[in-house]
């Protein structure tokens, strides 16, 4: 069976179920303010939000609408911890270290669950997740981890589940065992930044959309920010771009580069009842990661393919549609109303970068997907640690991040060879 998508490519479920989506105005002219802030995703609004709130003046612009970057268009899943478990993060760093990272993203999972509901930002939350494992190897790990968990970093909700009860929970028998989490879940992330962007804007934030920063500069002891209307004069300098930083700054491209992800939507699975039957968020063992999730109305969000490019596939339901198959092979004829992408900001070793990059210029992303929550306490703290109230963010900016090797030039070919390399060893 051929299916030829009607919905045009890159229009997504969550564009389409967003409801009203207000617009801010380019900036025309040269204005000045404490704190400006370029990118407008989870990070720089929840930074303006904040710094307005405590009556700093921001400004704030972003090159696109609020939510067409990945903060509107990511799989949706909050996760817990940081990107890598527990105990490989105590591996490396240590007890201390790594649960202080362990409480900080709990720390955001509160935040975030809070600061929605006080603002009344219907972001669909559902709860629960599953890691599932795609091959036999590793079952020791998963239950340590789970162990670890309850055990030494005062988290009981992350619980072993072997075959049979990872068969039942998926709907499917094409993983081996997994770990379900009962601690988080999954919303719908464009109705959280469009209600966060109305929050910062009430707050006294200025919000410029389709206002593109094309150069940063010192002069005079402020830091200058160049637009195609007008020069932003401000103290200092937030750098929220993430994956799309571009030309911008060139230490945050050194370390923060970008993947393209794609996300298909599938009609309602009403004649499916036993696909994820508690409604939890999925997310497997694969480096080229697969994850998927029923939204509140039924249907399958699924996230698979990923390219080491800037460019899109002409096709994305396509690649979606195979992989969807391989987990359920009844939905192999299953209408997708939606294919979307976006890129998604990585890091070397996949913890987020949290660095001044120039003189009163803060650079903060990489969050390797698994940004829902930590992007947006991380923007909360920025702003906290300017209004002299947390040290909390220290804890990142101390990681050592190490760059992309390359250099400009061979910097996106490298990563290229490595993930690609990488995803073939999924296949194995």
């Amino acid at each position: 069976m051929t299916w030829q998508s009607p919905i045009a490519p890159g229009i997504s479920w969550y564009q389409a179920t967003v409801g009203e989506r207000p617009e801010y105005p380019a900036l025309d002219g040269s204005t000045t303010a404490d704190i400006a802030i370029v990118g407008g995703g989870y990070t720089g609004l929840q930074a303006a939000y904040t710094l307005a709130k405590g009556g700093v003046s921001v400004v704030l612009i972003e090159a696109s609408r609020i939510g067409d970057g990945a903060s509107g268009r990511n799989g949706g899943q909050l996760g817990t911890g940081q990107r890598a478990y527990p105990d490989e993060l105590e591996a490396e760093l240590g007890y201390e270290r790594s649960k202080a990272l362990f409480d900080l993203a709990e720390h955001a999972k509160k935040y975030l669950l809070d600061f929605a509901a006080e603002h009344r930002i219907d972001m669909e939350f559902m709860p629960g997740q599953m890691n599932v494992a795609h091959k036999p190897g590793h079952e020791k790990e998963y239950r340590h981890t789970a162990e670890i968990a309850a055990t030494r970093y005062g988290y009981p909700h992350l619980r072993f589940m072997d075959a049979k009860e990872t068969a039942e929970r998926l709907g499917s028998s094409h993983y081996h065992y997994g770990v379900h989490d009962s601690g988080t879940g999954h919303i719908h992330p464009l109705k959280l930044v469009v209600g966060l962007a109305r929050a910062a804007s009430a707050a006294g934030a200025a919000i410029h959309e389709m206002t593109p920063a094309i150069a940063i500069r010192r002069a005079g002891g402020k830091t200058l920010i160049d637009t195609p209307k007008g020069t932003i004069t401000a103290s200092r300098v937030l750098i929220a771009t993430n994956a799309y930083i571009g030309n911008l700054e060139p230490v945050t491209a050194a370390h923060v580069m970008p993947i393209r992800s794609f996300i298909g939507a599938t009609a309602p699975l009403d004649k499916f009842p036993t696909v994820i039957p508690g409604g939890e968020a999925v997310a497997d063992s694969r480096f080229v990661v697969r994850y998927f999730r029923k939204s509140r109305d039924g249907r399958l969000l699924f996230g698979g393919r990923e390219a080491y490019t800037a460019d899109a596939p002409r096709d994305i339901s396509a690649h979606i549609r195979r992989q969807i198959a391989e987990i359920y092979p009844e939905l192999s004829a299953i209408e997708i109303t939606h294919g979307w992408g976006g890129s998604v900001g990585i890091t070397m070793p996949r913890k987020p970068f949290v660095r001044e990059v120039m003189p009163g210029v803060t650079s903060i992303g990489g969050y390797s997907g698994h940004g829902v929550m930590l992007s947006n306490y991380c923007g909360k703290l920025y702003g906290e640690t300017v209004l002299g109230r947390s040290s909390e963010l220290e804890y990142l900016r101390d990681l050592r991040i190490r760059p992309f090797p390359g250099g400009p030039r061979l910097r996106s070919p490298l990563l290229f060879l490595a993930l690609t390399w990488y995803a073939l060893r999924d296949k194995l």
